[in-house]
């Protein structure tokens, strides 16, 4: 089984805080938390590394620890940062033919700065990754069985429907794991290219960038999922999705962007698990109980995991258990990839009583 990733390649620099060196803001009603630093003053960290990263780099690596022949497609910079990503990979066993070297900015790089809950405040330089042109995406690069596209940035963005174009044209299966920016910025075209993409995975405020392009076309509200009278239902099933002003459904949502191409809609809620959408049915897995050092990375690894685990012939419900025990073990590491699994250590884990529930499922 073949695999191209395409996306954004980085250099992460994590700082761990602990809780009582920096402040922390929430805000209640918008689910929002701030991290407050303070000018001009030095804050003592438990810890600061430095790992390499990105979307297309975090999945290719994942998908090449499942097994799967993988090859990635980014744009780096003529600096160490860049040989330092080429190294990983290789380290990795993914293939580096197609990746493209650029003089005109650096490889990419974040700083993150993790405290508290771990779910770290990021700051992003885009450098190599914002330069992505339709000279860099050669056909041959696409002769594969998956083309998965991760997150694109700025002026790279551009090449998304061309890079869908050119995977059908190789009969590749297309995954897409698209990100606010791109979401925001190109919502239309995004819409027209959902015809081209077999499996979309997005998290809930990703999701809400969307509502009010499809409530133009199907209507606000719909129908609740159906719920037992004492049940609890998850977050999302009770408030469905909500974006400019706009609210929806989760069966609505879910039924509006199968209903324009994909065959899969994996929508992410961090701690409060992950949904699945076919035409037929939403299935959810609640997310593993654990200790939380990062949550950077645990996007990547599900949405990862369940690409691959499909296209290896596995069914839904074992592509949800088995992305959400990877996605698990990587928020239990600062390394966005030290805690991705091998295929035969998840199928074992999941024999397991208590590893991963079985989903939950509502017809459609």
């Amino acid at each position: 089984m073949r695999v191209l990733t395409i996306g954004g390649a980085m250099i992460d620099t994590i700082a761990i805080i602990d809780s009582d060196r920096i402040e922390r803001m929430s805000m209640f009603n918008a689910e929002s938390s701030y991290l407050l630093l303070e000018e001009g003053g030095k804050t003592e960290a438990q810890e600061v590394s430095t790992h390499t990263g990105g979307g297309a780099v975090n999945c290719a690596i994942s998908m090449a620890r499942l097994g799967l022949d993988v090859s990635t497609l980014v744009k780096l910079g003529q600096d160490e940062r860049a040989e330092t990503v080429m190294a990983r990979l290789m380290d990795e066993g993914v293939s580096t033919r197609w990746i493209s070297r650029d003089g005109r900015a650096p490889t990419g790089a974040s700083v993150l700065i993790s405290s508290h809950d771990r779910n770290a405040a990021i700051f992003t330089f885009r450098g190599a990754n914002s330069f992505m042109e339709p000279v860099d995406l050669r056909d041959d690069a696409f002769a594969v069985d998956v083309v998965y596209i991760a997150s694109l940035t700025n002026k790279s963005a551009e090449c998304f429907p061309l890079i869908i174009e050119k995977a059908k044209a190789q009969g590749a299966k297309v995954a897409a794991n698209p990100g606010i920016r791109q979401l925001s910025a190109y919502g239309p075209a995004f819409q027209e290219c959902l015809k081209g993409i077999d499996i979309l995975s997005i998290n809930r405020k990703e999701a809400g960038a969307l509502v009010p392009h499809l409530v133009a076309r199907v209507g606000e509200g719909g129908p609740s999922l159906p719920m037992g009278q004492d049940e609890d239902p998850p977050l999302m099933a009770a408030r469905g999705l909500n974006g400019g002003g706009f609210d929806m459904s989760l069966s609505r949502f879910c039924q509006a962007v199968t209903a324009m191409g994909p065959s899969h809609v994996v929508l992410t809620d961090g701690g409060r698990g992950a949904f699945v959408a076919t035409e037929e049915e939403i299935l959810h897995c609640p997310a593993m109980k654990g200790d939380v050092v990062g949550t950077a990375g645990a996007g990547d690894a599900f949405a990862s995991t369940f690409t691959a685990f499909l296209a290896l012939g596995h069914d839904t419900e074992l592509a949800l258990r088995a992305a959400t025990y990877n996605a698990a073990s990587v928020v239990g590491h600062i390394d966005t990839q030290t805690g991705l699994h091998r295929k035969e250590d998840i199928l074992n884990a999941l024999e397991g009583t208590s590893a991963v529930p079985r989903a939950r499922r509502w017809a459609l």
